[in-house]
């Protein structure tokens, strides 16, 4: 089966062998092709009630990220950096030309970095709820995360993700690895903030009001991108250059931000605007 007749089984779970890594994901819909990128500890169906909208003129092609989901763990970190090398890969598989990347959450943070290592690849970014520094979040967020590892299994039994990944992981009893990998993620400082400086494609980050970081750490990373340090103009001619933008949506957090409707009307005005404008919806 060519990579066209592949990607054009609507709605059919299918797997890409690409970069060491047998990679699940899903199509629907037809249209200019979408990357969407869930959030740890989640699957590609945490975007269930909102991908009939994104996909009403896309073709949006939702992935399961390294452990997640039906996507098994293989022997290496959970790292944004080698996951990017991984949608890469998949970019290549199916032939796409340069889609546009959304992510939530870590699978922001995988979006991000896909971006910046291989921006001739990719069309526009949507970062959803991903922080780009890590002591933007509260002190008691951090300790919290400290806290996550295999121990923590026991405890999450009644948790909308434990009893999903127990009924879709190629290896159940993987779960608790994946505390282990995605609490050690969470261990390790960062600050992306150069890298956010230099991207090379149009990008909207997008927050929750209420989300991890405070919404002041989501303007001071769009001044990054040149974005919130003029009058637009009547123009728009004071814009960022790049065509970058920002949404901070009212009446969300973190936790409910990846499905509200709000976040699909703010991606796809951003995705459906011309290069370097704003829609006229």
């Amino acid at each position: 089966m060519t990579t066209a007749e592949r990607s054009s089984q609507t709605g059919a779970g299918q797997y890409a062998d690409v970069n060491g890594i047998n990679l699940y994901y899903e199509v629907h819909g037809s249209g200019r092709p979408m990357i969407l990128l869930h959030g740890g500890l989640f699957s590609s169906e945490m975007f269930g009630p909102t991908i009939p909208a994104l996909a009403a003129k896309h073709q949006v092609i939702a992935v399961d990220l390294q452990g997640h989901g039906r996507t098994a763990d293989i022997d290496r970190p959970l790292d944004l950096r080698l996951m990017a090398d991984d949608i890469a890969a998949l970019i290549d598989d199916l032939g796409l030309d340069k889609p546009d990347l959304v992510g939530y959450s870590l699978g922001g943070g995988v979006a991000f970095f896909t971006a910046v290592k291989y921006p001739e690849k990719v069309g526009k970014l949507v970062i959803a709820g991903a922080h780009i520094r890590r002591d933007a979040i509260p002190a008691e967020m951090l300790a919290q995360q400290g806290n996550l590892n295999s121990s923590a299994a026991e405890f999450m039994k009644d948790t909308p993700m434990y009893q999903h990944y127990q009924a879709v992981a190629p290896r159940p009893e993987d779960f608790g690895r994946l505390l282990d990998k995605v609490g050690a993620s969470l261990a390790e400082d960062f600050d992306f903030s150069e890298e956010l400086r230099g991207i090379k494609v149009p990008t909207m980050i997008v927050a929750a009001d209420a989300d991890m970081a405070p919404p002041s750490h989501y303007v001071e990373a769009f001044k990054l991108l040149d974005g919130g340090l003029r009058d637009g103009g009547w123009m728009g001619e004071g814009r960022p250059k790049g065509g970058h933008a920002l949404a901070i949506l009212p009446g969300l957090t973190h936790y409910n931000l990846g499905t509200s409707p709000l976040f699909v009307a703010v991606t796809l005005d951003f995705l459906d605007a011309p290069r370097g404008g704003v829609s006229d919806s």
